[in-house]
């Protein structure tokens, strides 16, 4: 299935200059959003995943999804004092400034085995940041799984560390 022709481009959103991937379009599909889920189900049951982590928002969208189909628990990450217990967080750069992010202090167990998923890898900061959450609890991400990689800005080479698999890989 050509997922890539259900992705929306809309111009200069949220500012001027951003050429904005917008999933709703594939979500509206239900052949196709099943297409997605069926296609990481299939790549990651055998990699004997603990918990799948997605950040916030469409990466819930996603991710929860994910996690329900695989019998996994699914651990969201959020914006600052958006959590209602202890957490752990991180900042990291954005391109005009910082930015935090959290997840529950008792969402990961030392050792786990995780998959962070997300709609869209851009330069790779929240996913970066994401991998440090998940890092901090003593887990280990096995695959970042994105429905959208944008590999014109080159996050992989930031992210060298860390296996990105995406289903759809758009230039400029």
């Amino acid at each position: 299935m050509d997922l890539s022709s259900l992705i929306r481009n809309v111009p200069d959103f949220p500012k001027p200059g951003i050429q904005f991937k917008d999933i709703t379009t594939l979500l509206k599909d239900g052949k196709a959003f099943r297409c997605v889920i069926d296609t990481w189900k299939e790549r990651y049951e055998p990699m004997r995943i603990d918990a799948i982590v997605g950040m916030e928002s469409r990466g819930f969208i996603f991710g929860a999804t994910l996690a329900y189909s695989m019998t996994l628990p699914f651990v969201p990450v959020r914006k600052k004092h958006k959590l209602p217990a202890k957490t752990v967080s991180i900042t990291y750069d954005l391109e005009y400034g910082t930015d935090t992010i959290e997840m529950h202090e008792d969402a990961l167990k030392p050792r786990d085995r995780v998959l962070i998923v997300d709609d869209l890898l851009a330069t790779g900061g929240t996913l970066a940041a994401t991998v440090g959450l998940v890092r901090q609890l003593g887990a280990e991400v096995v695959e970042a799984a994105v429905l959208i990689e944008l590999s014109f800005l080159e996050a992989r080479k930031r992210l060298e560390a860390i296996p990105i698999h995406s289903l759809i890989q758009m230039g400029e």
